[in-house]
């Protein structure tokens, strides 16, 4: 039997149920919430780097957009509240639609 050791959606236990295979799981504490879905999120980003077309890409950024929403709900905050945060650095800082690429600053 494989091992996994990763937090996993919350459906997936189900869906494994009704292929009627024998699985375990737990459910994690807070601490090991907040690490597990730290680790996800890289996993997830690493699986979006690693696709070559719109169609997969697409696919990784909405299982990056779920972690995104699970991390602001874990830290007190809903995901219009993360995206008013966004917004506010966008008008302070600018996005990054003109691919703006910073070579060197003189230093002092």
């Amino acid at each position: 039997m494989p091992t996994y050791n990763k937090l996993v959606r919350d459906r997936i236990p189900e869906i494994i149920e009704n292929t009627g295979k024998n699985f375990s799981t737990r459910v994690l504490d807070n601490n090991e919430y907040i690490q597990e879905l730290k680790k996800k999120s890289f996993e997830e980003l690493q699986e979006y780097v690693e696709t070559n077309n719109n169609e997969d890409a697409i696919e990784e950024l909405a299982d990056v957009l779920e972690i995104i929403h699970a991390l602001a709900e874990y830290h007190g905050a809903s995901i219009e509240e993360v995206e008013e945060v966004r917004k506010q650095k966008a008008e302070k800082r600018g996005g990054f639609k003109e691919k703006i690429f910073l070579i060197e600053v003189e230093d002092e």
